[in-house]
């Protein structure tokens, strides 16, 4: 994600710092036009805004408070915005401790619409925190987004993007139902997203999602097993803090469970279509 990103950034003439977690990943976007920097302290000792987007929480806290890490740098005037989808709690509890820390201020904007939406800039980002520091951003967000909608205080879109994936990763699992019934029906699924455009059941996940499933395209994948578990995970924490149910989603997320012991953590979310299939097996 984080690439695509960059270079829409690159694209529209802004100015761009870089560092990764991952070497080999800077170079491209160096010869595109970018400065690398070797840590993130130096990184945020350099910009005024720092765009950042990993795997988990833990690995915000590391990028944050590790050695070298954000909050050794001055950081007052200065905003970092975390495009990482993690608990909204544990968004607050970061945001809290940078500031205390070095001053920054905090935006967590987690993202929809997969590696194709950010290469194409069609990415929905929806975000929590103050609304002086979201206009502040918004310009240079709206370079690698379509869509930038202030939920509220920190958190907000933390918790906006559980909301996101519950509706998501229950259409996964459904549209790989329909698809698996018309399969094993004798009709032909591939035609599914056009015999139903247009109906009730019409949605840009059974227009993307279905076609994958029945061709077996799942390279590049849209998401892995474990970033929609982690999520569905997270809705299931959240729910329960706030007495709400939420059926379906731990409905799915046991499917996605079963789908990372069958298919492996690291395969396509779409893969929980295979589930079904009459020999469950590597593919």
């Amino acid at each position: 994600m984080g690439t695509p990103m960059t270079r829409r950034l690159l694209k529209a003439g802004y100015p761009v710092a870089v560092w990764n977690r991952s070497e080999g990943k800077v170079a491209p976007l160096v010869e595109a036009g970018a400065k690398h920097v070797v840590t993130p302290r130096e990184l945020l000792a350099s910009s005024d805004i720092v765009f950042m987007c990993v795997t988990d929480a833990a690995a915000v806290e590391e990028v944050i408070f590790g050695a070298e890490g954000l909050a050794a740098a001055p950081g007052a005037g200065k905003l970092v915005v975390d495009f990482s989808s993690i608990h909204p709690d544990a968004a607050r509890d970061l945001a809290t401790r940078l500031n205390d820390a070095n001053g920054a201020g905090w935006i967590d904007a987690p993202v929809s619409g997969g590696t194709k939406g950010a290469e194409e800039g069609t990415l929905a980002i929806m975000a929590g925190g103050a609304a002086g520091d979201i206009e502040r951003v918004r310009p240079y967000v709206l370079a690698m987004a379509r869509r930038f909608t202030h939920m509220g205080p920190i958190g907000a879109g933390q918790t906006t993007k559980l909301c996101n994936q519950v509706i998501v990763g229950c259409a996964m699992a459904v549209l790989a139902e329909a698809t698996r019934l018309a399969v094993n029906s004798g009709i032909d699924a591939n035609r599914l997203p056009e015999a139903l455009a247009g109906g009730f059941a019409d949605s840009i996940p059974l227009q993307l999602f279905v076609p994958r499933m029945v061709k077996g395209i799942h390279t590049p994948p849209l998401g892995h097993i474990a970033t929609m578990l982690k999520d569905l995970d997270t809705v299931a924490d959240v729910a329960q803090a706030t007495s709400t149910p939420v059926p379906m989603a731990a409905l799915a997320g046991q499917l996605f469970r079963l789908a990372k012991a069958a298919r492996g953590a690291d395969a396509d979310a779409l893969e929980i279509y295979k589930l079904s299939a009459a020999e469950c097996k590597a593919v």
